[in-house]
Formats: structure tokens, sequence, C-alpha cells
């Protein structure tokens, strides 16, 4: 260590001069099952325009058996990385924020570490529903912040499909599978703001799993947990608090509306968003994500899918300023902007195989009987 750089520790070795970080590159990856909503129909007492006038999803993708979290966690962080012009050997922290992961251990982070050949990294999973990928990103700064991690792997990584009541009209449609990835790492200036995070336990049963995987113990005629929601308690909460969260991620990145280039909230709901852009006083300018229409709700991938989707058509610059803003499960919220990374080389894309497949049931079919996450059973 440089006379230089020691002179700007404390006694304990952490920098008194905090590290800017930036996000270096994004990627996604995104399952190959495309479900309309004419075909939960066939399943759910509802129509194509209802649930278009009531979340603005048209389409959504769901994971074949083969394209478990491992893999898509796996997919995405490698095309991050390939975007930033990293190598995994530089990633000194995994991070991989999901609910879908059904198996409490080993962490999925340290698989996804492993399979890309990063070096004993730092590696854990969190969950914090929809919201866990700014959970994550805030970690990572910080970490970077701190001088405990050079270059940190934030990934977002969901398969909801096989934990949906596909008969429950409430929630069925809104689900969609995915992975999305950012690389974060040291940057002359600061490219990610202080994080606005909370929580409001009150509200914690308004999204929630319908039982314990302790309930199937013994219990083989027990109904599979799946997702259940109170949508218009959970719409009222959005509309109406997280619009202060965003103002104070704002106000403590030390910027406004007006500076802003875009607009990723977690695409919950394109009736969310909407209500979002019109309390914030967007300007007409700032790019809003509405990836949601094509992908459905993809939970803690939302926002990464989101941003690589706004780069990748040119709706967004790389180096413009974006308000990233989730709420999920708990309820748990979190907001920050950052600084757009370099635009990727290519859009979000499925496999090739990518076609109308009808719907299954909801029992799983990949992760919970398997040991290796990457390999069906």
């Amino acid at each position: 260590m440089s006379d230089t750089a020691t002179a700007h520790r404390t006694a304990l070795g952490r920098p008194s001069r905090p590290t800017p970080s930036a996000v270096l590159g994004v990627g996604s990856r995104l399952p190959s099952r495309l479900i309309t909503n004419e075909m939960l129909c066939e399943r759910i007492d509802s129509t194509d325009e209802w649930i278009r006038a009531r979340s603005g999803i048209v389409t959504r993708l769901w994971a074949t058996p083969a394209e478990t979290v491992e893999e898509m966690a796996v997919g995405a962080a490698a095309q991050a990385l390939a975007n930033a012009g990293l190598t995994a050997d530089l990633i000194d922290c995994v991070i991989v924020s999901t609910v879908s992961h059904l198996r409490q251990f080993p962490s999925l982070a340290v698989a996804v570490a492993d399979r890309l050949g990063a070096p004993a990294p730092a590696a854990f999973d969190l969950t914090a529903g929809c919201a866990g990928f700014c959970h994550g990103l805030a970690l990572a700064a910080d970490l970077i912040g701190a001088g405990s991690a050079g270059h940190v792997l934030v990934i977002g990584v969901e398969r909801l499909s096989e934990q949906l009541d596909h008969d429950d009209r409430t929630t069925a449609f809104l689900f969609g599978d995915g992975a999305g990835a950012f690389v974060v790492g040291p940057s002359d200036t600061p490219g990610i703001g202080p994080v606005a995070w909370g929580s409001d336990g009150s509200q914690r049963n308004t999204i929630r799993q319908t039982a314990p995987w302790s309930a199937l113990r013994g219990a083989p005629d027990t109904p599979w947990p799946v997702i259940a929601m109170d949508g218009r308690e959970v719409f009222r909460w959005a509309a109406y608090e997280l619009g202060p969260v965003a103002e104070l991620a704002l106000k403590r990145a030390g910027v406004t509306v007006a500076d802003l280039a875009a607009f990723v909230p977690h695409q919950a709901n394109l009736r969310i968003t909407e209500q979002l852009v019109k309390a914030l006083e967007l300007p007409e300018r700032v790019a809003v994500a509405d990836s949601i229409t094509e992908y459905g709700n993809s939970s803690a991938a939302s926002i990464p899918i989101a941003v690589h989707r706004l780069l990748a058509d040119g709706e967004a610059e790389p180096g413009g300023l974006a308000l990233l803003l989730a709420f999920g499960t708990g309820l748990v919220y979190a907001g920050q902007v950052v600084r757009l990374p370099p635009a990727p080389s290519s859009p979000p894309s499925a496999p090739p195989s990518s076609a109308a497949v009808p719907p299954t049931g909801t029992a799983p079919t990949d992760n919970a009987p398997t040991d290796n996450e990457g390999a069906p059973a």
C-alpha cells in the first residue's frame, strides 16, 4: 500500500475518504417460454383486455425446466461482465437477490461464483422480494466505499412461475421469470447515490407465501405454497408511499427530477408507474421503463432487465442519471440514483427457441429436487 493511500485510512484500516463506485456493466438472461394473456385466460376468469387495463401486461416469459435460477443468474452475470469489459477473477463479492431459490442452503451466490470462475469471493443471497436488487446495489456501493471490495457482482433472479396458483385470477397473470445483473466497481466520480430504504411491517401480509415450506413435511396432500396478494392494498400503498421515497433518494443524491435521464421503477404494474410519474412531475423527456408489458413482473430481476432494455433500445444514454425505485413483500422498499453504464452489446433476449408454450401446473419441476441448481432432476 502506498504512503498516500495509507494516509487516507483510519487506524482500523477503513478509508477516511470513501471510494466512489459506479455501475460498470449490465446484463440479463430471459427465459424462453412466451406466455400470452389469452393462454392464461383458459384457466382464469379473465380477458386479455382486463389484464392489460389492470396491469399493462401483454405477455410474460416463463422458464423451462432446464432454465433454473442458477442457469439464468450465471447467464446474466456473464453478460454483465462482458459488457463491463471485465473478467470474473476481478470479482470480490457476489450478491444474489431472489425469493425463488428453493434450497435454503448452500446459497445460490456461491454456485454462481463458482460457475463464473471467480476465485474465492464473498458470496451470499439476500431476500427482500422485488426490492432486493436495489438493496444489493446499495450494499455493493457501500462495500466498495468502505474498502471491503473492489468489484461486486449484483444479481436479481426469479423463477416465480412455479410459485403461482395458475387458477388464481389475482396473481396468475402478474409474474414472469428472468435474471439481471450489474457489475459495480470503483469510479473517479460517484456513480451510485445513497440509498433511501426502509420497511413497513404492518403490511407484511399483503404479499405473502401461503404456507411455510415446513407445512409440507409429512403431509403429502398439503397444497404447494404459492404467492398470495392483496392487490388493492398493495396498489394503494405503492401509489401513495413510494413518492416520498423517490424524493428522498433524489435529495440524498443531490439532484432533482430535472437532472434525470431515466426513471426505472420496479416493473410491478404499469398503473403504479404512471401514478408515480405524475406524482414526481417527471419531464416528458425522461425515459420511463415499461418492460412489464412484455416480460411481466420478474420481481428482483425487473430493474436490471429494464435498465438493459432502455440502454439497448437507445431510449436512455450511457452516463445519464437514472432513478431506480422498488418495493416488495414485507413491505420493503429502496431507491437510489445511478449513472447509467455503457450500452450493452445486445438487447435482453431469450434463447432462439422462444415460442408460445402452454403454461404448466403449479408444482416445481427443478429447484427443489436437485443438488445442482444448474441441472434439473
